[in-house]
């Protein structure tokens, strides 16, 4: 797969005052972004081809009531003429990371699925939106706040709505964690644990700074800290200390983290530790309160999570596939016209979170405080 081009900073924001400037030129682009009519289906378009789009979300859009796969956004034509021929939709909805202007003649599509490397999400984001589509970007929202700054800026400059891919928002276990940090039917969780980490064993952009913006914690950590804001009630930790582990394999983490670990501070005295690596095996998730416990293990698998508590096993229906249900979930919000539960704003959140964490590690073990 060709590897879009990463932009640098100072080309990337005059991209994005010259593309807000023209916003008002183009109400064709605004009257795309208001919906389409009720009863069809909304069109989406994945950015980016690679093994998620492939493996998740092709296979997610064909059990979704609300949107179908209308169009993709390639490096490669050939395999974009070949996905057009799989999922039945034109070639001429194929466009390359360099076409993705063109979008805004195209009523076929009103959302865009970014799933390119972490650190093109924000070029990505932002080019979807001068086009005047909504928008999903995959986790993490970007490798910088400033970045989730700019994409925020430019989904509101072009009113389109932004959604991050945090599809075990959506899991009904989560829910179940979500209703317990609310109800205190334990009493408020006050400690919370566990982390996921798996071994990486080929080389890939998940282990380049350039394009991940970091190791294990950009790709794995965030789950844990998206589990522990849940428990702790929806709000963000107020400070962290976080350490990273001598590498036990320097020559193929040369400029990433292999493992690192951290404790979140959260208003009211909650605390949470985790670890994620990608050198070690771990999956799992714990919140603990004066009256009661729940345990995830595993617990960020894409299904057949085990989840129990201190009252016995919880066993939840669960849907077929939990993309499916986030993308679903966007396009209610679009028809609606209301904000995602996973906005950039949560996104934007994470993002401070993982930087006070960097920073930490960074400065051996310093309490961080999180900045609003």
């Amino acid at each position: 797969m060709k590897t879009p081009r990463l932009p640098s900073r100072r080309s990337f924001l005059e991209t994005l005052s010259l593309g807000a400037a023209a916003l008002a030129l183009t109400p064709r682009g605004r009257a795309q972004a208001a919906g389409s009519a009720p009863g069809r289906k909304l069109g989406i378009a994945l950015c980016g081809l690679g093994g998620y789009a492939t493996g998740q979300l092709a296979p997610a859009l064909q059990r979704t009531q609300l949107v179908e796969l209308r169009g993709v956004i390639t490096g490669s034509r050939t395999k974009g003429q070949q996905w057009a021929q799989k999922f039945g939709f034109p070639e001429k909805n194929i466009y390359g990371y360099d076409t993705m202007s063109r979008l805004i003649d195209n009523p076929d599509i009103e959302i865009v699925y970014v799933v390119t490397p972490n650190a093109l999400h924000p070029e990505h984001t932002i080019a979807a939106a001068w086009a005047g589509k909504h928008v999903i970007s995959e986790k993490p929202m970007a490798t910088s706040v400033a970045d989730c700054n700019a994409m925020i800026a430019a989904c509101r400059a072009n009113k389109v709505k932004l959604s991050i891919g945090y599809r075990l928002q959506f899991e009904p276990h989560y829910h179940e964690l979500k209703r317990l940090a609310r109800d205190r039917d334990f009493g408020p969780f006050t400690t919370m644990s566990g982390g996921l980490s798996f071994t990486m064993n080929r080389p890939q952009w998940r282990a380049e700074k350039k394009l991940a913006g970091g190791g294990p914690l950009m790709d794995l950590g965030i789950y844990a800290v998206q589990a522990a804001c849940m428990a702790a009630g929806g709000g963000a930790p107020v400070a962290i200390t976080a350490r990273e582990l001598p590498k036990k394999r320097p020559e193929f983490f040369r400029d990433v983290e292999e493992t690192i670990e951290w404790t979140m501070e959260f208003a009211g005295g909650a605390k949470g530790t985790f670890s994620t690596s990608y050198n070690q095996g771990l999956d799992r998730f714990r919140a603990e309160a004066a009256g009661g416990w729940i345990e995830f293990a595993p617990a960020f698998p894409y299904g057949n999570l085990k989840v129990a508590t201190s009252k016995g096993p919880l066993a939840l229906d669960v849907p077929p596939s939990q993309q499916a249900i986030q993308i679903d979930d966007f396009a209610r919000c679009i028809r609606e016209n209301r904000e995602s539960s996973v906005s950039g704003e949560m996104g934007r959140r994470d993002m401070l979170i993982i930087e006070a964490i960097y920073a930490s590690a960074a400065q051996g073990g310093k309490r961080i405080e999180v900045k609003s």
